[in-house]
């Protein structure tokens, strides 16, 4: 069995492949303007946007928050399994990350449901407009990361952990690590953060 080292680059390993970097970079862009434009409008609205967070289900955010947090921790253990040649394991990590991103996506329609019965919806005002529309949009990406996770369970599942297949199960893993990292920066700003 060869050693989790072997094949390492001396110099730095950047895990996975350069287009996906490229998209990731992208997709930060994009998410930062919006992050920007959603500032702006609660510098603007700071009462209706107090308001509108006072209305969010804490509880549901904090769910999702730990249910993204471990599915990155399943998907960075999978990537260690697999430089270890452990191919059961890979796919038993991929799919307990693939389980939190379903039970995300249970939470998020439960909450939504909660807030479709209150009477709040996209056009209720601009707090509720951009809430669901980012966390629709990061839905979105939910949904293409657990597409992604299931092929990496089925890409696993022959072993054959080579440096090209690793490349491949990284770009997947790191994709996931960004909706991750979107999620936790959604949390902070509509459920947590208060007045300035």
């Amino acid at each position: 069995m060869p050693s989790s080292g072997a094949g390492r680059d001396p110099r730095g390993h950047m895990p996975g492949e350069e287009g996906v970097w490229l998209f990731i970079g992208g997709d930060l862009i994009l998410f930062t303007l919006l992050f920007a434009v959603f500032l702006h409008m609660r510098a603007e609205q700071l009462t209706v946007f107090t308001e509108g967070r006072a209305q969010l289900n804490q509880t549901w955010g904090l769910i999702n928050t730990l249910l993204m947090l471990t599915s990155s921790w399943c998907v960075a253990t999978a990537i260690q399994a697999a430089r270890r040649h452990q191919v059961q394991v890979t796919m038993r990590c991929f799919g307990g990350a693939l389980a939190c991103g379903l039970g995300f996506w249970t939470v998020k329609c439960f909450e939504y449901s909660e807030k479709l019965s209150a009477g709040l919806t996209i056009t209720t005002n601009d707090f509720f407009m951009l809430y669901f529309t980012y966390t629709g949009i990061h839905l979105i990406h939910v949904t293409i990361g657990m597409g992604v996770l299931t092929a990496l369970i089925f890409y696993a599942r022959s072993g054959n952990f080579d440096a090209a297949k690793l490349r491949n199960l990284e770009s997947g893993a790191s994709f996931w690590h960004l909706v991750d990292l979107l999620w936790i920066v959604l949390f902070a700003l509509l459920y947590l953060v208060g007045a300035p």
